[in-house]
């Protein structure tokens, strides 16, 4: 093996706080009246953008829909350069360790600017060889993953995330897929599983 691809959200790190924030401001802002929660939020990780309006607000219209989304998805981003995300523990340290061995990427269903906001404000773009994301491309999350591996002439690599739709893309791509149960989603069918991202070191030891 030699490169590891990464989900984002809910592998390796928790932006709700953020995401929370900015999603209620919109909606206000649009004289929606009503307020979303983390619960909320978390059903909809793992999805593309043109999947979130829809799950989350099934009772307006498409137009409407796609209105929230995108400018939750433009104050996100300026939001996250500003203040974060959660980072799981030890994500810095193995991250560092990881680098050292391999070729990391992280392939996320985000919008454009998301990934770069991550980088920004947690100063680990040094850590990783390239990014995509469906927000550049257009593209499925099994479509990026194989174009990174295109870009790049990546031989040998698993996929690391938290959902099924992650488990899926990994599938496609016709990659392992490592489970990160302490995320957001729950998935049934893996090729390995970690509780805690530091469990990385000893899987790929």
């Amino acid at each position: 093996m030699d490169s590891i691809i990464f989900d984002l959200d809910g592998t390796l790190w928790n932006p709700l706080e953020v995401s929370v924030a900015v999603w209620n401001k919109v909606l206000a802002d649009n004289g929606v009246d009503e307020q979303l929660s983390k619960d909320d939020l978390r059903g909809i990780m793992g999805m593309q953008a043109d999947q979130v309006g829809e799950k989350l607000f099934p009772h307006l219209s498409k137009a409407q829909c796609e209105k929230l989304t995108e400018e939750s998805s433009e104050l996100e981003c300026v939001y996250l350069r500003k203040q974060g995300g959660q980072l799981y523990e030890g994500v810095e340290r193995v991250l560092e360790h990881l680098s050292q061995k391999y070729n990391l990427y992280i392939v996320s269903n985000c919008q454009e600017g998301y990934i770069e906001s991550f980088y920004e404000y947690h100063g680990l773009d040094p850590h990783f060889v390239d990014f995509e994301n469906p927000g550049r491309t257009g593209l499925s999350k099994g479509e990026n993953i194989q174009l990174i591996m295109e870009r790049n002439d990546v031989a040998k690599a698993v996929y690391v995330g938290d959902t099924k739709g992650d488990h899926e893309a990994a599938k496609m791509a016709g990659l392992p897929f490592v489970y990160a149960a302490y995320g957001f989603g729950e998935v049934d069918e893996f090729d390995y599983v970690i509780e805690g991202f530091e469990e990385l070191l000893a899987l790929f030891e």
